[in-house]
C-alpha cells in the first residue's frame, strides 16, 4: 500500500507517454491529467478509430500522436505507462530505456496511489471467476471491494478515486474502497516495479501465449513476479495441484498457503471427500459440500477454493461465503449455458482460449459432446486436445486460422468438418447433435481473426443459437 504522496511528487510537471489507447490507456492518462502530469497519448490506430475514446479525455491538456509515426510520443518522454497488449520488449520501449528512461504498465502506475490492501491473482486460466467470487464473498460480509484488473475495470480508475477522495479531504484513511481485488494478467506483471499486493495468488499456469514469451519457463517466471515485492506480513496462494505453481513457493518472504483437490493443506482449501474445507487463521472448518457450488466442473471448484481462501483471510464469516458458493451462476462467456433444444444443451465458452482451458471445459460433461473450435493461435499445442476429443467428442467442427493447425494436431479423429463462419458452425452443430448431446464453443483460441474479442465471439454464439428454430 501507498499514500499517494510520494507518487503525486513523481509524476507533477512531468512528460509522460500513454502507450495504447484501449481501455487501460485511457484510465491511465486520465489519472495522469489529474496529478499534473504532462501527457502525450499515442497508439497505432488512425485519429477517427480512436475518436470516441479521445472523447473520454480532456483534450485542452493533452498531446495526441496516433497513426503512422505514433512513436515518435516516446521522444522526450521521462516516463512511458503502456497498456497490456503494447508487447513490453517492443524496440521503440527499448530505446527509452538505453536512453534512461522508465516504462511501467498501467497496473504499476495505479499501485502507487491504492491506500487499501490489494488482492491479486494470476494464472493461465480460471482468474475471471476467482476475483469475482473473492469480491462476492467481501461485498456480501459488507466490504466496500473494487473489482477489476485485466478483467474489466482497469486499475488506474480505483485509483483515480483514491487519489480524489484524498484530495477532497474525506477523513477516512482507507479511502472508497476497503479491498481491491485485482485479475492480473502475465502481461501486466512484466512491467511493475512498486506492485505489492497484500494477498497474491497463482491459480495455474499451462502453456499460453507462447506467441509472446520466449518459452514455458519466461512464461512462469513471468507470473511469479507477482510476489517480488511481498513481504512477511503478506500471503501468497499457491495451487498445490499444478506443479509449476507448487514449485514457485521456493524462496517466498510472504507466508504461504495452498489449496487443492486432491489432499488436504495445512492453511488454504481443500476437498475431503465431497467436503470443501478451509484451514485459516488456526482452525479448520467445513464451508460446504462440493455439490451445494452452483458452477459447474472440477476447474471451478479450485477457483472457488481460491477466493474462500482469499476472502477468509480478509475476515468473511463463512455463511456470507456459503450464500455466494449457493447462487453464484458462472462468469458470462465461461462454461455459460446458453439454451436447451430438443435435449441438446448449448454452452458458449468462448472465454476458453487456450488449450487447456478447453481441456477443462470437454472433462466438465459425461455427455457426448458437439465442439465447436479455432480462432487466432497464440502458439497452443492443439495434440494435447487429443485424448480428451477422442474420449468425449463425437464431432469436431473447426473454425477461424488456426483451423489447419488443429485439424493436423487432431489427424487421429476423423469426424472433423470446417465451417466458413460461426453461423455455419452452429448450424452444422446443431444438425450434428441428438438429445442427450452437449454443443461446446470453447475454441482453444483467440478470437482476434473474426471477432472483435472473446466477448463479441461469445455474443455472437448466443445469438446464433437463440435463432435456431
Amino acid at each position: 500500500m501507498n499514500d499517494g504522496e510520494g507518487a503525486l511528487a513523481e509524476l507533477k510537471g512531468k512528460k509522460v507517454t500513454v502507450m495504447g489507447l484501449a481501455r487501460s490507456g485511457v484510465a491511465a492518462a486520465r489519472l495522469l491529467q489529474a496529478v499534473g502530469a504532462k501527457v502525450t497519448v499515442a497508439d497505432a490506430k488512425e485519429d477517427a478509430d480512436v475518436a470516441t475514446v479521445l472523447s473520454q479525455l480532456d483534450r485542452r491538456a493533452l498531446t495526441v500522436m496516433v497513426g503512422r509515426g505514433y512513436e515518435s510520443a516516446l521522444e522526450g518522454a521521462e516516463l512511458v505507462v503502456i497498456s497490456p497488449g503494447v508487447p513490453y520488449r517492443m524496440a521503440a520501449l527499448q530505446a527509452v530505456r538505453r536512453r534512461g528512461g522508465r516504462v511501467i504498465g498501467e497496473m504499476e502506475l495505479a499501485s502507487w496511489f491504492l491506500t487499501a490492501p490489494t488482492l491479486a491473482v494470476t494464472g493461465t486460466n480460471g482468474k475471471s471467476t476467482t476475483v469475482t467470487l473473492t469480491g462476492l464473498f467481501l461485498a456480501e460480509s459488507g466490504k466496500r471491494v473494487f473489482v477489476g484488473g485485466n478483467l474489466g475495470t482497469p486499475l488506474c480508475e480505483a485509483a483515480l478515486a483514491f487519489y480524489q477522495w484524498k484530495s477532497q479531504g474525506r477523513g477516512d484513511v482507507k479511502g472508497p474502497y476497503d479491498y481491491i481485488v485485482a485479475e492480473v494478467s502475465s502481461f501486466q506483471l512484466e512491467t511493475i516495479e512498486r506492485f505489492h499486493p497484500w494477498i497474491a495468488a497463482v491459480l495455474n499456469v499451462s502453456m499460453d501465449h507462447m506467441d509472446r514469451y520466449e518459452s514455458l519457463q519466461d512464461y512462469v517466471e513471468t507470473k511469479a513476479r507477482i510476489f517480488q515485492n511481498q513481504t512477511a506480513e503478506d500471503f501468497a496462494l499457491l495451487n498445490r495441484d499444478d506443479e509449476r505453481v507448487a514449485g514457485l513457493d521456493r524462496g517466498l518472504r510472504a507466508k504461504v498457503l495452498g489449496f487443492s483437490r486432491t489432499k488436504p493443506v495445512e492453511a488454504g482449501a481443500y476437498l475431503d471427500g465431497d467436503r470443501v474445507m478451509v484451514a485459516v487463521g488456526g482452525r479448520i472448518d467445513e464451508v460446504c459440500r462440493r455439490e451445494d457450488i452452483r458452477i459447474p466442473g472440477g476447474h471451478n471448484l479450485a477457483n472457488a477454493m481460491a477466493a474462500l481462501t482469499i476472502a477468509l483471510l480478509c475476515g468473511c464469516p463463512l455463511e456470507a461465503a456459503r450464500r455466494v458458493l449457493q447462487t453464484f451462476p458462472g462468469l458470462e462467456h465461461a462454461m455459460e449455458i446458453v439454451r436447451e433444444r430438443a435435449g441438446v444443451t448449448f454452452v458458449n465458452d468462448s472465454k476458453g482460449t487456450n488449450v487447456d482451458a478447453t481441456l477443462k471445459a470437454l472433462e466438465s460433461f459425461n455427455r457426448p459432446i458437439v465442439l465447436i473450435a479455432g480462432g487466432r493461435d497464440k502458439g497452443g499445442d492443439f495434440a494435447r486436445l487429443g485424448e480428451s476429443v477422442a474420449r468425449r467428442v463425437k464431432k469436431v467442427i473447426l473454425i477461424g486460422e488456426a483451423a489447419p493447425r488443429i485439424r493436423e494436431a487432431l489427424s487421429g479423429f476423423e469426424r472433423i468438418s470446417d465451417a466458413a463462419s460461426l453461423r455455419e458452425a452452429v448450424e452444422t452443430a446443431a444438425r450434428e447433435a441428438t438429445s442427450g448431446d452437449v454443443v461446446l464453443l470453447s475454441p482453444a483460441c483467440a478470437s482476434f481473426d473474426m471477432f472483435a474479442d472473446y466477448k463479441d465471439r461469445g455474443t455472437q454464439f448466443k445469438n446464433l443459437v437463440k435463432g435456431l428454430s
